[in-house]
């Protein structure tokens, strides 16, 4: 067995995507890594998982310390088969993204990147989620490296506390304009969303979500002021939805 960190990579956006091309061309060097990512863009999946039809393995390659399999799931799905299938055991440390596009704020609750680092922290991983304020296909990731690299090398060495991991949010400027790392709260924020209805050849009605993002809170230690100013925002997560502020307001009622 080798000493090294066993680390799991995946994402979102499909096995092929730009973004998980560099974050696997970073984190390399950190240790024996295996990617099990979606065959295919899951964006906006949540924490969706699949139980209405089978989920597939493709072994796409096996080199010294590094493995790689696309699935047909969701990127908890992902996260699942590599644990109990692919490893068969838990990883060291699980990393996801790099997103194309931001998960601050209220992205969060939608996000398949930050899905799948739950799901390593639900099973006790110190697992982060990246991504780049950029939904250009033509996105440039080599602005992030040394921030992702910085951000793993403390996170392999320190851990993570017990049920948290991180929301990594980079700017998408070059790396003289990114200001630094700085540890955020989530922004309030929230999505209006709309349809717009079309018709097909049949006559039948058929919708496109569409949607602006509204802020409705940028103090300047939020996710999103970071961004705004072109800082790297890491945000601490955890999976217990507890409203642990009202809990003493409703003890009264209930």
């Amino acid at each position: 067995m080798s000493k090294k960190p066993l680390i799991l990579i995946t994402n979102d956006d499909g096995v092929k995507a730009p973004g998980i091309r560099a974050l696997i061309s970073y984190i390399r060097p950190f240790g024996t890594v295996v990617v099990v990512a979606p065959d295919r863009p899951q964006s906006g999946t949540a924490h969706a998982v699949t139980i209405a039809h089978p989920l597939r393995l493709e072994h796409i390659s096996n080199e010294t310390d590094y493995e790689e399999y696309s699935c047909n799931g969701t990127p908890a799905d992902c996260v699942k088969l590599a644990f109990k299938i692919v490893m068969r055991r838990r990883p060291d440390f699980l990393f996801s993204g790099i997103n194309h596009g931001t998960n601050a704020s209220i992205n969060i609750v939608y996000s398949g990147t930050m899905a799948a680092v739950l799901e390593g922290a639900l099973a006790g991983v110190p697992s982060v989620g990246f991504s780049l304020n950029s939904y250009s296909l033509n996105a440039d990731f080599g602005p992030s490296e040394q921030f992702v690299k910085s951000i793993v090398t403390n996170v392999i060495s320190e851990g993570l506390p017990q049920g948290v991991c991180l929301n990594v949010n980079i700017p998408d400027v070059s790396v003289e304009k990114i200001m630094g790392i700085t540890l955020c709260r989530q922004a309030a924020g929230t999505w209006q969303e709309d349809f717009d209805e079309r018709e097909d050849p049949n006559g039948r009605k058929y919708y496109w979500m569409k949607g602006v993002y509204v802020q409705t809170g940028n103090a300047k230690d939020t996710d999103q002021w970071a961004l705004e100013h072109n800082f790297v925002s890491v945000v601490p997560v955890q999976f217990d939805l507890t409203a642990n502020g009202a809990m003493e307001l409703l003890r009264k009622r209930f």
